[in-house]
């Protein structure tokens, strides 16, 4: 296939995506409507599946309890990528758009990320450019990437429903992502870029997940605090411990612990005897968190041994950390420039958040840009879009052309980022890894 081919290929799916943005549109608002917590999306993958239903794109739902993976068919089949879209919300009860009981509010942008696969989705089908492309494509909407609600979680992991806390490593382990050769995604920019501004590259910190469980003896506060066992205290002192450990800390490992006390006591007038605490160990590499942690747990029994209490530590596999493969962002970034121009494109070194398309990273080869359009920080009160041309589809059209260069020309693109990729690791030697933490 000619480049001038090619072209018109891009052309007509950006052309469809446009043709189709009132539908689209209306996708993502109706998506921050109903924010759902993760492995709660029950709505959202409803929402999703009309839309795949109606532009007669076969999906298989319940993928990991709520996601669904479509097919996108071309010409020949040798070749797959995955166009993936994350689905739950978070807890932010202060947002305007908050769920008035759950509190949950895509406070991430999320919903964006949807209507971008919805978008790239309905591109790729209704342009008809399937037909000249030499693979296929996945659209999945994947749940759970905000590692939140821990013991809730938790929770389903002993009930067998699920293995991972998070949906992709959850997936991976299914074998959702079996059939897949490469992933792409896009996630909104974090920190209130309102311009049209594409971050690409760069790696992400990894984390694992934390429940704490401090247990003293109660006794009347007032009357006989002598009788107890204080486990805030405990708690309290063993913080503090981990305080004291964090110039141990090498700046290039970019370690994060914030931590959360789920459960502080039971009245005020109760020696408090069940104290427990949700948080993540993060690091730019497995081994700066591995070392880490060790240093955190020892920290943790060292407040609870002051006190006189005990210490439950709950180690649970988080998510790897994210490297971009510079084959595919290097495509990325080049349709980016097409339609943006080159001052809008930031290239990215290290991001201290966490996503498990890290996981992903680790066994085939992704691309994770971050896109502007947005206003107020991630994860507050303020995040909202305020692009959503932007946000939904100049970022789905940028993926779309993305997989046109790919799959074009006997999939000769998709070929060589294969041929040069070198996976961390195999699927086994990943589920070996994340089944070594507890």
């Amino acid at each position: 296939m000619s480049s001038l081919n090619k072209e018109i290929l891009k052309q007509k799916v950006t052309a469809a995506i446009l043709a189709h943005k009132d539908e689209i549109f209306s996708l993502a608002q109706s998506i921050v409507k109903e924010p759902e917590m993760g492995f709660k999306e029950h709505k959202t993958a409803a929402k999703i599946a009309d839309v795949f239903t109606k532009h007669h794109i076969s999906h298989a739902t319940g993928q990991g309890i709520t996601g669904i993976k479509a097919l996108l068919p071309g010409r020949t089949h040798n070749r797959k990528i995955a166009v993936l879209g994350e689905m739950d919300a978070i807890t932010c009860v202060d947002h305007p758009m908050a769920d008035a009981t759950t509190g949950a509010a895509h406070a991430c942008g999320h919903h964006a990320q949807i209507a971008a696969m919805v978008a790239a989705s309905i591109g790729l089908k209704e342009s008809g450019v399937m037909e000249d492309l030499d693979g296929d494509v996945i659209p999945f909407a994947v749940p759970a990437e905000e590692y939140v609600e821990i013991e809730y979680r938790n929770r389903l992991r002993r009930e067998g429903k699920i293995k991972y806390l998070g949906g992709k490593s959850e997936l991976i382990q299914r074998g959702a992502f079996d059939d897949v050769d490469m992933a792409m995604m896009i996630h909104l920019a974090t920190d209130g870029d309102s311009h049209r501004t594409v971050y690409i590259g760069g790696t992400s910190n990894g984390f694992l997940g934390k429940m704490i469980r401090f247990i003293g003896r109660e006794a009347h506060a007032a009357g006989a605090p002598h009788e107890g066992i204080n486990a805030l205290n405990a708690a309290m002192v063993a913080l503090m411990a981990v305080h004291a450990q964090r110039e141990t800390f090498r700046d290039e490992d970019h370690v994060r612990f914030h931590p959360i006390i789920t459960s502080g006591g039971d009245l005020v007038n109760v020696i408090p005897a069940d104290v427990r605490i949700e948080s993540y160990v993060r690091a730019k590499t497995i081994e700066a968190i591995m070392d880490a942690n060790k240093k955190i747990n020892r920290a943790l029994k060292g407040g609870a041994s002051a006190i006189g209490a005990e210490v439950e530590i709950t180690d649970l596999p988080g998510f790897l950390p994210l490297a971009n493969d510079n084959n595919l962002t290097e495509l990325f970034k080049d349709n980016a420039l097409t339609l943006l121009g080159p001052d809008s494109i930031i290239p990215l070194e290290h991001h201290a958040a966490s996503t498990d398309m890290g996981d992903l990273s680790h066994i085939m080869p992704v691309v994770h840009p971050w896109i502007g359009g947005v206003s107020g920080n991630a994860h507050t009160r303020d995040f909202k879009v305020v692009d959503p041309e932007m946000a939904y589809l100049i970022s789905a059209q940028c993926m779309a052309m993305t997989i046109i260069d790919l799959l074009a020309d006997g999939a000769t693109k998709a070929k060589q980022v294969l041929t040069s990729y070198q996976p961390k690791m195999t699927k086994e030697e990943y589920i070996t890894f994340m089944d070594s933490i507890h």
